[in-house]
């Protein structure tokens, strides 16, 4: 069975089995010694349930004979990300997910031993959860949830640091295992530290750290009362969470498209038509919409019928993003990701976790890149060839592209007074270095000077 299948990464630290990719199927394969238990738990009523509610990725039992592995494949989702390029509401709905299992899991007798955001995928703006070897029979007497402390270092900890310190979730790629309580403690007041949410999460962890015993042994108590303290401590855990809530921070590109003053109100009816007309002609079936601040365009593509993922640098507005397409039920997963500095692979050998690149090269066949490009040319220096090479590995067909000519104020105030830099970038150099990619199958003008363009990769 091996012999076929290729590693996927980040897959090789879980005892029970690694997740395999035979080219483009999910499979897991369960070791010989897990096999009975992980398969009595995908088989039974509650598991099911989950995977038809889509609260757990479906999942299919490929090959189970008695003393080999067995072998499982998983619904491939359209897009894998990972927790350092969600939004602070994702992180939010990842937690209270794993939570809600878990709680749910008790009344089966089951328990999660696992609880890290790396279990969790998107699937559109809903979380869903991806490692079906999480979950073990419970010991009916034991009132702990051994996965408490997981859940602190990866979930609450690093929301705590991002409300109340700044510190950004991105960050959290270096620290695949979360925080320490001690990571924490330089950064607090000595006041702040006995105060919610430091006192339980960083303070009296700390102190008891230091009173625990190297041989003490897992208490156990009535199978009522154990039942009673495992919800309760969910419950408080649950608390914890809900207190972490973040606030909006101020962006100044979330109201862009209410006040650029660039468009005017017939220029945007006329960027809006154009790409609603050119989505109706192609009808793609996956979309990738780079810089899509708060996801009005988004919106447009998820309701001509695609599945879209939407890029955007700002945490701010890729929350908002995220927000609208989680309330309005849209196929729209946001993230916060850079097109110009793409997530590299990081981990073991840089295999781990694979780069955005990775993930998103032939996954989409329509990419929007609305309001970017000028972006991309003048603020990040990147010339529109390396561009157009990299539109070309990740479409399959289609571009949607927005041309903001130099003379465009907005173009001004990037170039910073280096205007000599970029003399070049016309409407001809644009057309032409297009061309040997992409063949140019709609266009439209707009009174302010921009131009909008249906683009259609070269075989």
């Amino acid at each position: 069975m091996s012999a076929h299948l290729s590693s996927a990464p980040g897959t090789f630290r879980d005892p029970a089995g690694r997740l395999c990719t035979n080219e483009d199927r999910i499979l897991r394969e369960i070791y010989p010694q897990h096999v009975q238990s992980v398969l009595e738990w995908v088989r039974s009523p509650l598991a099911q349930r989950w995977m038809q509610q889509r609260r757990m990725v479906p999942t299919t039992i490929l090959m189970s004979e008695l003393g080999q592995p067995a072998l499982l494949e998983h619904e491939r989702l359209l897009f894998p990300t990972y927790p350092w390029e969600w939004t602070p509401g994702q992180w939010m709905d990842a937690a209270s997910l794993t939570l809600d299992l878990c709680e749910e899991a008790l009344d089966e007798g089951f328990i999660l031993k696992d609880a890290t955001p790396m279990n969790v995928l998107f699937s559109g703006p809903s979380p869903i959860f991806v490692d079906v070897l999480s979950f073990e029979r419970r010991d009916p007497r034991s009132p702990l949830w051994i996965a408490y402390a997981q859940f602190v270092r990866t979930f609450l900890l690093p929301l705590c640091a991002y409300v109340h310190l700044g510190w950004p979730l991105s960050a959290t790629q270096q620290r695949r295992d979360g925080y320490e309580p001690a990571d924490l403690v330089p950064f607090l007041p000595l006041f702040a530290r006995w105060r919610r949410p430091f006192r339980p999460l960083v303070t009296l962890p700390l102190l008891l750290e230091k009173g625990k015993s190297a041989g003490s042994r897992r208490p156990q108590v009535s199978e009522e009362l154990s039942a009673f303290a495992v919800r309760r401590f969910l419950r408080s855990t649950r608390k914890l969470l809900l207190s972490m809530a973040p606030t909006a921070n101020p962006s100044r590109w979330a109201s862009y498209n209410q006040t650029a003053s660039h468009y005017s109100c017939s220029d945007q009816e006329g960027k809006q038509a154009f790409v609603r007309a050119a989505l109706e002609r192609i009808r793609p079936a996956n979309v990738l919409d780079v810089g899509a601040n708060t996801g009005f365009y988004s919106r447009i593509a998820a309701e001509s019928g695609a599945n879209v993922v939407a890029w955007d640098t700002d945490v701010h507005v890729s929350n908002v993003n995220w927000q609208m397409a989680h309330r309005n039920g849209l196929a729209i997963l946001p993230i916060v990701a850079d097109f110009a500095r793409p997530t590299p692979s990081v981990g073991w050998q840089n295999r781990e976790n694979a780069s955005l690149l990775d993930r998103t090269k032939g996954r989409f066949d329509c990419v929007l890149m609305l309001g970017i490009l000028h972006h991309l040319l003048v603020g990040d220096q990147i010339p529109l060839a390396a561009i157009i090479e990299q539109l070309r590995e990740i479409s399959t067909r289609w571009v949607v592209a927005e041309w903001i000519p130099k003379e465009d104020s907005h173009f001004d105030e990037l170039c910073r007074g280096r205007h000599e830099l970029y003399s070049h970038l016309s409407e001809e150099f644009f057309v032409q270095a297009f061309s040997r990619r992409f063949a140019v199958r709609e266009r439209s003008q707009l009174t302010n000077g921009r131009s909008l363009w249906l683009l259609e990769a070269i075989a």
